[in-house]
């Protein structure tokens, strides 16, 4: 009885299943694609104007071009991303921006509409990626009414506010990481007393100590790939690829056998892992055994140093190792050099005080993190019915 109640208050269109109230209608029907306006960097006098490239925000003007709120639509470059607005705006000529013709449309909607139907998919340039608007004038979509559409948007709204709010505190608590690191790794714990060293003053219980000193350096190496029994099941093979923001390496591409594993060196959970071709100075832990390919070097701490806070300091100390690798189109540090490198080092109950404090803050930012992606699924998953009717809002 309520399938078939269900069910009676849908029909079939061109497009699938739609509630019968709704109507199909090509995008032409409802909007136009109007080309932005040139405004190189020169130009803009700064001001309080947003001026908006095919991803977003690029700078700031004294003067508009377009009066909010609006949509902005990647035309050349990122094609198809789809930027909201509730300011008067300049979009620049690399993008579109939208004129409704329906009075009938809420633009809030269409944004969401628009960010659902992938436009970059449509991309028709060879070489330079662009967004022919003809063939999005050639879509159909299904269209509610308008206080539905109203509605819909206010609740995906709801939710975009909900994550940008959970942004906020990721950024708050990222800069309150920022200011402890520059002040723990270089001032410490209590410290009244100190002394020059080899890289500026430090507390005057610290001891300067290279990373031959401070453990073991391996350079990861990669099993013959064209030998299928030493991959598969297996031992995690970290890549810098596998490398996040986060602070643990917890999974890879790809799994090293028994077999596979004889060819390499194992790396100790909680090792330091540091790259050091090409894409030098990204640092991370291992959450587990592994091993590693020759771009990384890992650092297998010594007893008596704490490997939490050693790769706090790396982290701390990065852009000075990315000089060492010097600016060549490959930069490198070999491990000979690597051995090298030089790092502030407190007593082990001070190390242990310093990382303790630093992954306090960084747990929360993972769960703020993990907060954020669950509200992005709940929206995800909100659009997908909302938008298509699947699920309906109370109007």
């Amino acid at each position: 009885m309520n399938s078939q109640k269900v069910n009676s208050s849908y029909k079939q269109s061109p497009i699938g299943r739609i509630p019968k109230e709704w109507e199909i209608i090509k995008t032409d029907d409802f909007l136009s694609l109007e080309y932005g306006k040139g405004l190189t960097e020169r130009e803009r006098g700064g001001g309080i104007f947003p001026v908006f490239g095919s991803n977003g925000i690029v700078g700031y003007h004294s003067k508009y071009l377009i009066k909010g709120p609006g949509i902005v639509v990647g035309r050349k470059g990122t094609i198809g991303a789809i930027t909201w607005t509730d300011e008067n705006f300049w979009p620049i000529d690399t993008t579109y921006y939208i004129e409704l013709k329906n009075i009938e449309i809420d633009m809030k909607w269409l944004f969401y509409k628009l960010t659902s139907l992938k436009l970059d998919k449509l991309n028709m340039a060879t070489g330079t990626p662009g967004l022919n608007r003809n063939l999005v004038y050639s879509l159909k979509t299904a269209l509610p009414s308008r206080p539905e559409q109203q509605k819909i948007a206010e609740v995906l709204s709801a939710v975009d506010e909900g994550i940008g709010k959970v942004d906020e505190v990721i950024k708050k608590t990222e800069r309150l990481k920022k200011g402890l690191m520059q002040k723990l790794l270089t001032e410490g714990i209590g410290h009244r007393e100190f002394k020059d060293s080899e890289i500026g003053k430090i507390p005057k219980e610290w001891e300067v100590e290279k990373l031959s000193g401070i453990g073991e350096i391996i350079t990861g190496t990669t099993p013959s790939t064209k030998i299928e029994e030493y991959w598969g099941e297996g031992h995690p093979f970290v890549t810098p690829t596998d490398f996040s923001d986060k602070k643990y390496v917890d999974k890879t591409e790809r799994y090293v056998t028994q077999k596979g594993i004889k060819k390499a060196r194992i790396i100790p959970k909680n090792s330091v892992m540091v790259t050091c071709i090409a894409s030098v100075g990204e640092i991370s832990m291992a959450s587990m055994e592994c091993i590693t390919n020759q771009q990384i070097n890992t650092i297998v701490c010594n007893n008596g140093i704490n490997p939490h806070y050693v790769y706090y300091i790396m982290l701390f100390r990065k852009n000075i190792l990315k000089r060492w690798a010097g600016i060549t189109t490959s930069p490198i540090i070999k491990k000979s050099l690597f051995e090298k490198f030089p790092l502030p080092l407190p007593p082990l109950p001070e190390q242990q005080k310093i990382a303790g404090i630093l992954a306090d803050v960084d747990k929360k930012v993972e769960l703020e993190r993990e907060r954020k992606g669950k509200l992005e699924r709940i929206k995800k998953g909100l659009m997908s019915d909302l938008l298509s009717g699947r699920k309906r809002v109370k109007i």
